[in-house]
C-alpha cells in the first residue's frame, strides 16, 4: 500500500487524548490517528456489496429532501424485534435451530445494506452542504 504524507495542526485536548491512548494501548499517535480517521470516513460505493452499489452510486443524483428521506428510513419494528430476539437467543445459548440461524444471518444483512445507504445518504449529504458553504 502507497501512503502519503500529512501534517495536521491539532488542538492540545486531541492531541493529549491520542497521547494518552498511545500509551495506554502500545502504539504510535500516527497509528491511532490513522484508525481513528478511517473509522470516521464515509463507506465507498466500492466496499458496498455489489447488489446494493448502483443504488448507491444513483443516490448521488437525489435531491437533499429524498437524501433525508432514506437516511431516516428503518427496518420495520416487526423486524427490528424479531432481530434482537434471535440475537439475544444466539448470545445468551449459542444453540439456535439452523433456520433461525439463517434468519439471523438473512436480518443481519439486511440492516447492515440499510446503514450502508443511510451512511452513503449522509455522506452524499454532507458534501453537498460543504460545497455550497465553500462557495459562500
Amino acid at each position: 500500500m502507497t501512503t502519503q504524507q500529512l501534517t495536521l495542526e491539532l488542538p492540545e485536548g486531541i492531541f493529549q487524548q491520542f497521547a494518552r491512548m498511545a500509551k495506554i494501548t502500545h502504539q504510535s499517535i500516527e497509528s491511532l490517528a490513522i484508525q481513528s480517521i478511517s473509522a470516521n470516513l464515509p463507506p465507498t460505493i466500492e466496499n458496498a456489496p455489489l447488489e446494493i452499489q448502483a443504488s448507491l452510486q444513483a443516490m448521488q443524483t437525489h435531491s437533499i429532501k429524498e437524501l433525508l428521506k432514506m437516511a431516516h428510513s428503518q427496518i420495520p419494528t416487526i423486524q427490528q424485534q424479531r432481530h434482537f430476539t434471535l440475537l439475544e437467543q444466539n448470545q445468551k445459548t449459542d444453540i439456535i435451530a439452523p433456520n433461525e440461524r439463517q434468519e439471523l444471518r438473512k436480518l443481519g444483512e439486511k440492516a447492515d445494506k440499510i446503514n450502508v445507504k443511510k451512511s452513503v445518504c449522509l455522506g452524499v449529504i454532507t458534501l453537498a452542504w460543504l460545497s455550497n458553504t465553500s462557495t459562500r
